[in-house]
């Protein structure tokens, strides 16, 4: 009997473990799942620190949802450095800023001083976007050039244009002013939830909800999904399989400069102007964009990504964020931001380099 039970003790304790076991690899290795959580620690905390009056305002809500409009097109150029990232070979795009910023400008040019139709106005803006990530491609997938280095070179390039396209001014004609109306909070219908949600930005579903729609579609449902990330996981087997490397390379580049087009627009409903610094002020719109994209689990290698996991990793920031802007007064607050936007983007890192180490091999 003494046996029996010291058997089904040991059974029990090592069932227990391989539980405890699980539970670690899935909050470690699934981004989302630990996005989740992150999350919720994000919003309990400063709920809390609210709740006690730490904070200078309350963090609620409606808070919460007017602070999206940031998430807006930080979480699109997230995905669009998943693109480029997870097709490997280095893969980065530190142009996506400055592209922001001249695809802007000459929007404000077409719509604002030209007074072309909106519609011809926003294709054309998108397919400039679409051209500079074309350049980009062809130069790193084609030509064979560092994208680090490719990229930083389009940055600066396209960012002089900018500056000297209007003498460094901002186009604010009445048009352009008439567009914030694309990012102004809305009631959603009555079977979404009508009066009892907080008001959500328009641009939300104008702009990043389709994005990520189509995103998630292109990286999960379609070949070219599965040739880039196979191209990112070993470009030598994808070209041995009959992958064409170049084009599916030099095609994520492309993607990446159309989402950067895209919230050009964005950029000018927000400001109410076409700035010649819209993309590129404070720290950039790459950079953070980036490390958004590795926070949600994108490895820097490629080859590995996924959608759900860069727009959790969007919101984390976006409301982290908006916490630290309550919680620290003038300048103080953007200092803060930018450390805790470094010590998300080192932990990714370590994280994505422990995970790949302690998990691969036993997966």
């Amino acid at each position: 009997m003494n046996s029996k039970a010291t058997d089904m003790k040991n059974t029990e304790g090592l069932m227990s473990r391989l539980a405890e076991k699980d539970w670690k690899r899935i909050l470690l290795t699934n981004r989302t799942v630990l996005m989740l959580v992150l999350l919720v620690l994000v919003v309990a905390t400063f709920s809390i620190l609210s709740g006690t009056g730490v904070i200078s305002a309350g963090f609620d809500s409606d808070y919460l949802a007017f602070a999206t409009i940031n998430l807006i097109p930080m979480g699109m150029l997230a995905l669009a450095q998943l693109m480029v990232i997870v097709s490997g070979g280095g893969g980065i795009d530190l142009s996506v800023g400055s592209v922001v910023t001249l695809a802007g400008m000459l929007f404000g040019f077409m719509y604002g001083m030209w007074g072309w139709p909106l519609w011809l106005a926003v294709i054309l803006t998108v397919t400039f976007g679409s051209l500079c990530g074309l350049v980009n491609g062809v130069l790193v997938a084609y030509a064979g050039f560092p994208p680090l280095i490719v990229t930083l070179a389009t940055y600066y390039a396209l960012w002089s244009i900018a500056l000297t396209i209007n003498n460094q001014k901002p186009i604010s004609t009445p048009p352009i002013q008439e567009m914030y109306s694309f990012s102004r909070n809305i009631e959603l219908p009555v079977w979404l939830g009508g009066q009892s949600l907080p008001l959500i930005p328009l641009g939300t579903f104008l702009f990043l909800i389709p994005t990520f729609i189509v995103v998630w579609l292109i990286v999960n449902k379609t070949t070219y999904g599965r040739r880039l990330f196979a191209i990112g996981t070993n470009h030598v087997a994808a070209a041995w399989s009959g992958i064409n490397v170049q084009r599916t390379r030099a095609a994520a580049y492309v993607a990446s400069g159309t989402i950067a087009g895209l919230v050009a627009i964005v950029t000018v409903s927000q400001f109410a102007s076409a700035r010649p610094d819209s993309g590129v002020s404070g720290n950039g719109m790459a950079l953070p964009a980036i490390t958004i994209a590795v926070l949600g689990g994108v490895a820097i290698t490629g080859g590995i990504g996924s959608v759900f996991g860069v727009i959790l990793a969007a919101l984390v920031v976006t409301w982290l964020n908006a916490g630290i802007l309550l919680a620290f007064q003038g300048n103080l607050s953007g200092q803060i931001q930018l450390a805790a936007l470094g010590i998300l983007l080192i932990g990714s890192a370590l994280l994505n380099g422990y995970t790949s180490r302690r998990f691969s091999g036993s997966q």
